[in-house]
This record gives C-alpha cells, structure tokens and sequence, in this order.
C-alpha cells in the first residue's frame, strides 16, 4: 500500500473517531420485543453472604440517552387528600426545571408523608437503604398496553418514597399496576435492601387490559444475580412465598394468549412464556464465568443458572471493576486483531487508535479495509452510557451511611465513581444539569463526557491517564471510608437520634459534595491535557 493511500485511510479513520465517538440513540418504542444493545443497561446483584463484608448490593448502568442530571427529593408531608401526579417524558430532560415534552398520566393518592429520595433517571435510593436498579427487558409485542398509568421510572419513585423494603416494594408496586396499569415495556428491577435484594421483571398484560403481569424471585444470600435486557426468570414456586412473589394471572395469562400449555407437561417457565427468546447474552456468560471460572456454562447453552454462587467472595470494588469490562484480554476482546508494526521496534503492537469503544461506522470501516478484523461484542461498558451506579447496603450501620451510591457519570469504564450517601440532602449545583444536550461548562457530567470522549481519540496514549485517575479516586475513597463511618457512628454514640441524624445527614452532605468536587475539577483537568497533547494533529 502507498504512502498517500495509507495517510489517506489513515485520515479517514481519524475523522470518523472524532464524528463517531458520540451517544448512538435510539427512542423509546412503543412495540418492541428486543432492546438495542447501545441502549441496554446491566444489573448485578450480589446478596450479603455473597460479599466480604456482608454488604447487599444492586447496580445499574444507564445505557442509552436519557437524562444524566441528578438530585435529592426530600421528604414531605402531605395534606390529608393530597394527590401525586404520575408522568412519563422525565428521563429526557436537561435540568429538574426542564418540563418539556413531560405529560401527566394521571394521579393517586397520596401518603402522609413520602422518603427523601436520590433522584436519578431510574429514581435508585431512599433513605432507608431501599435500592433499585434497572434493565429494560422488552418482551412479547402483544403484551405492551400504553393505556397503563405506570411507566417503569415513576413506578420506581413511588416505591422508593413509600417503602423500606424490597419486599414491601414489590408488594406495593404489585397492587399499583393491579389497580392503575402498567403502560411500559418489558423491565427488570433488582430491589435491595440491608438484608435481601430481589429480581423483579413485569410486562404489560396486553391491549386494553388494565394491569400487569409481573413475577419476583429472590436471590439467595449466597448469590449473585445479572440481569442484561433479556427476561432471566425461569421456574416460579408459588407455594415459596420467602422466595417467590408473582401476580394473580402469572400463568393464566400465558394459558390464555397461547404461550404456555398445561397439558404439556413442561414446567412453566416465566421467560419462555413472555419472552420467548434465549434468556441471557455474552454479559450475564461473563460475569458468571468471571466469578465462577468452574462453571460448565456456554454461550450455546439454552439457558444458565439463574444466579450463582461465586467461587470468592466479591467486594463493591469487584463489581466496580466488573462495570468497567470490555473483555479486555480475552476471545471476546473487540481490539485483539487491531495491530501495527512498531517503527522502531518493528514489532506488532495494538494501534494508539484502537479503542473498545469503536462505534458502529469506524468497525464497518475497519472490516471493509480487512473483513473480520473487528467482531463485535457488547461490552459491559460502553461509551452510550449516561450514568451507572453500583449501590451498597449494609445492616450494621445508620441508615444515612449505610448505603453507598458509587455513582459515575458517563462511561463506567472510564469515569471515576462518587460515593452519595443515604443521608446526604443535597449535590452540588452542576449535578443538576443533563450532558446529552448541549455543551456547558457549569455541567458535572460534561467534565467527565468530555475527557473520556477525548481519550478515546489515541487511547493507546491518553487511556492511562483515565486509568489512574479511575483508581485515584477510588482509593481514595475506599481508604477514608472506615473513618467516615466511624464519624458517622460517633454521633449516634454521643447524641440523642434525632439530632445525630441531622449532624451525621450534614457531615455526609459535605463530605460527598467535596469529594464530588475535586473528581470533577479532575475530569476537566485530564479533558484540557488531552486537547493539548493533541493540539498538532493526531
């Protein structure tokens, strides 16, 4: 190949890096039986046995282009007869000001007084240590009623400013769509609390009919769950209410639309009979095969375990690391064939440009050039993520420190995570204000888009500098988290509870917004030394 052609090609895959490196969007469909996979978010859960320190943790990447803004929702008291607006159009807005394109669906009842709340995207943790995460999981077309009051995000809001439980949680969001519908697609949520952490997937119940059909299963304390936009529960125990939860017409349902044959003598199996298609993808292969390396699973299996019991005992740090996967090393790694001659080496190398955050056209390209050259692979991070959470609970301490929302924003894999406490009443200002808009500097997450989107450009050279701020912040905070937690737990020892709470919910507070400062001022730093390594040229 000349020299012009290869500076040419060269050039070319240069311009389509920095034209490509930006969200893939896809909107929210109304009859949809799969998820698009750069939309699709990522839960593991993990229960108190299956963890060092005896914490139960849920998690959730928020795969896709919804709202990356953030708050706290305090807790209010209510007037007898009050009323609560039920809204869909919440996650794409720009600010908690922004109600553009937001309709109200209908109203309930309100309670006397609801939970303070973090209020994310998927709305993720109370007060109380009750924590969800999320995955859209589709399902059959003829299941999806847009007539239900219900969208999955407010279901979580009402869960999480009426309960402090998982099982209450499930109970309640049970007899709401019982009663007001269930307008959403298929979903999964991974409800936790200090003691349990359940899987909980609901589907609408068809056209026109009013409520849901929805089933939960709990995962032993020994275990660790996955879900991935693919509905995972299989066989349902009625008779096991500690372990099981599901709705009145859980098999009538299926029996009546066709799907599941008594007669058959086949055991009736939740996801064969609303979903239909294989019930995991290569993330819920890895991860189980990450923490269970003995297990005789495959990719061609028709179906894994549910959950598993890891061979270790993982720690938040593990699931961290997990949530910044791209198979990196491994047969599934997307980069493994991207390699050049080293000029003064003369070696094979991977390219500086070689990234596992290709988008679609730059891998079209690659594959023009040489065919087979790249294979995609979902990883578990991806670069349309707008924000991932991994939440522990733990029994042992306070609620307002007892739970942990290691927060990122952007792409897990390159962002470092923030700790928001359950006691913490407010974030800094810039939390409040979207990225999948336009650009503005007084915007958090922009910090982190910005860098992470630059390091992409020759993240041969720029990658490391992600990586050391990534474990930067995350020693960091782990080293000063027994002191946190002993401060916290001084208060409680030395003060009445009410006022220990409000000292130890204002210690909190400030201790994440000054935390949450210095890993943005980070963010900006590593985006304005990007731009000047590359300054001449790539």
């Amino acid at each position: 190949m000349g020299a012009k052609k290869s500076l040419f090609i060269f050039s070319l895959i240069f311009v389509l890096i920095l034209t490509t490196s930006f969200l893939i969007v896809f909107p929210r469909a109304e009859n949809i039986s799969f998820i698009p996979e750069e939309t699709g978010c990522t839960s593991i859960m993990a229960g108190r046995l299956a963890t060092v320190d005896g914490s139960v943790i849920t998690a959730h990447s928020c795969d896709g282009n919804y709202r990356n803004w953030l708050n706290i929702v305090p807790r209010k008291k209510n007037p007898t007869g009050a009323t609560t607006k039920i809204y869909s159009g919440l996650m794409h807005t720009e600010t908690p000001w922004d109600s553009r394109n937001v309709t109200v669906r209908g109203e309930i009842p309100d309670i006397e007084e609801t939970f303070s709340f973090l209020n994310t995207a998927y709305p993720c943790l109370n007060e109380y240590q009750l924590a969800i995460g999320e995955t859209t999981i589709g399902g059959r077309r003829e299941l999806y009623n847009p007539q239900g009051l219900f969208v999955i995000e407010e279901l979580e809001r009402i869960m999480l400013q009426r309960c402090r439980t998982a099982r209450e949680a499930i109970k309640l969001a049970g007899e709401l769509v019982k009663t007001y519908g269930y307008g959403d697609m298929g979903e999964c949520l991974t409800i936790a609390d200090p003691k349990e952490v359940w899987h909980f997937e609901i589907f609408g119940a068809g056209l026109g009919q009013k409520g849901a059909v929805w089933a939960a299963v709990r995962i032993p304390d020994d275990h660790i769950g996955v879900s991935a936009n693919i509905p995972r529960i299989g066989e349902i125990n009625l008779n096991d209410p500690n372990n099981y939860m599901a709705s009145d017409n859980v098999i009538s349902l299926a029996v009546e639309k066709g799907w599941y044959d008594p007669k058959s003598g086949r055991p009736f199996r939740f996801w064969e009979a609303y979903s239909g298609r294989k019930p995991f993808g290569i993330r819920e292969y890895f991860i189980f095969k990450t923490l269970a390396p003995s297990l005789k699973i495959s990719l061609d299996d028709e179906a894994l375990p549910f959950s598993i019991k890891p061979e270790k005992k993982v720690s938040v740090r593990d699931i961290l690391k997990l949530y910044r996967e791209t198979y990196a090393g491994t047969e599934f790694d997307m980069t493994k064939n991207l390699l050049v001659k080293d000029p003064r080496t003369g070696e094979m190398v991977k390219s500086p440009v070689a990234n596992p955050w290709m988008s679609r056209d730059m891998m079209l390209l690659l594959n023009t050039l040489k065919p087979g050259v790249v294979e995609y692979q979902r990883p578990i991070a991806i670069a349309a993520c707008a924000y991932a959470h991994v939440i522990q609970c733990r029994s042992w301490l306070p609620d307002p420190v007892g739970a942990v929302c290691w927060f990122a924003f952007d792409n897990p894999g390159q962002s470092a995570r923030i700790p928001i406490f359950a006691g913490v009443t407010e974030l800094p200002p810039g939390f409040e204000i979207c990225s999948q808009h336009e650009f503005r500097p007084d915007s958090a997450a922009w910090a982190f888009r910005r860098a992470n989107r630059l390091a992409t450009v020759r993240w041969g050279e720029a990658g490391r500098f992600i990586e050391e701020a990534i474990k930067e912040f995350e020693d960091k905070a782990f080293e000063e988290l027994p002191d946190v937690e002993k401060r916290v737990l001084q208060f409680y020892k030395t003060l009445p509870a009410e006022e220990a709470a409000v000292k130890a919910k204002a210690y909190l507070t400030k201790y994440t917004n000054d935390f949450a400062r210095a890993a943005i001022q980070k963010y900006w730093e590593l985006g304005n030394k990007f731009w000047a390594m590359f300054a001449r040229g790539f």
